[in-house]
């Protein structure tokens, strides 16, 4: 999985390797890999440091999978990035494209790439969207641009894929995680009023969904985006 190494990502490896799985986590800090390998155990983690938009990276980690577990059977698409916020009419082109490599372009490439190297029959692909790919983001306009085409896009992989691999989303409210901390902290009393369920999320919500979609439980579940937020979407109006 992409994105491995805090927030949402560690928790999903934590919750995967709590459930029996074995786990290649890939992201950019070696520190913080490191101290995923030291947590869980050398036999359940292996770690790949790189970019997750880096063909190099992606190459690496795929082999490293099959050549230590000898098989592929599912990939989360964690990685996300949002280099700056601000309405989309004021978005510079250079950071447009960034987060439209890593938080798209990537997400594709590492499920064909996936698919090409033995991810097949039973196994599925689970992509980090978020609210804001569901409705106008002001302040993190363009983030959710990347995040609405992702939803997309996982609705095009699902009948791309079929009957084979199932490709699901979950798209979370803010999160209490250092991504988002530029959208609660310093009024956090204020956000969480928006959420009937009373708080922010925490990066175990996302996790345990995640293993459900992954999980068989999930069978016959794919071309969804799952929403993950606290009851926002169902508060009334008023």
């Amino acid at each position: 999985m992409t994105g491995a190494s805090r927030g949402i990502g560690r928790a999903i490896v934590e919750r995967l390797v709590a459930e029996g799985a074995r786990v290649v986590a890939t992201a950019r800090k070696p520190e913080a890999l490191a101290e995923l390998v030291e947590q869980l155990g050398e036999d359940n983690v292996l770690t790949v440091v790189g970019k997750a938009d880096d063909p190099a990276h992606r190459a690496e980690a795929l082999a490293a999978t099959v050549d230590r577990f000898g098989r592929i059977d599912h990939l989360v698409n964690n990685a996300g990035v949002n280099p700056v916020y601000g309405p989309a009419l004021e978005i510079e082109p250079d950071a447009i494209r960034k987060i439209l490599e890593v938080n798209v372009v990537a997400a594709l490439e590492w499920t064909r790439d996936a698919v090409a190297a033995g991810l097949g029959a039973g196994g599925s692909v689970v992509c980090t969207s978020s609210v804001s790919g569901l409705a106008a983001s002001p302040g993190i306009a363009f983030y959710g641009v990347s995040k609405a085409a992702l939803v997309n896009l996982v609705q095009q992989l699902a009948i791309e894929l079929a009957p084979g691999v199932r490709v699901n989303a979950v798209a979370p409210a803010i999160v209490r995680t250092r991504l988002a901390r530029a959208l609660y902290e310093g009024r956090e009393e204020e956000v969480v009023a928006r959420y009937p369920l009373g708080r922010l999320g925490e990066p175990a919500d996302v996790a345990g969904p995640v293993a459900f979609l992954l999980s068989d439980d999930a069978a016959w579940i794919t071309g969804q985006t799952l929403t993950i937020d606290g009851g926002s979407s169902v508060r009334p109006i008023g």
